[in-house]
């Protein structure tokens, strides 16, 4: 799965729309859209608002661990 799916599932999984999703970034909702989509590369400045919205870590949103969950220290 791609960035931008891994997104969009977690998004959808905690139902939070895309317009919230891209009011809380500061940005259109179209705009979102194609990030999610993958029409347009979403910039890496907003990847650390992401995982702090949808309470994931970067690490999984980038491929590099399998599970969601953010490791508690």
């Amino acid at each position: 799965m791609y960035y931008n799916e891994k997104i969009a599932y977690e998004r959808d999984k905690q139902n939070i729309t895309q317009k919230e999703m891209a009011f809380r970034l500061g940005i259109k909702q179209q705009q979102y859209s194609r990030y999610e989509k993958g029409i347009n590369v979403m910039p890496v400045t907003y990847l650390p608002k992401i995982c702090k919205i949808l309470n994931v870590s970067a690490d999984y949103i980038l491929g590099l661990k399998e599970n969601s969950s953010k490791e508690k220290k």
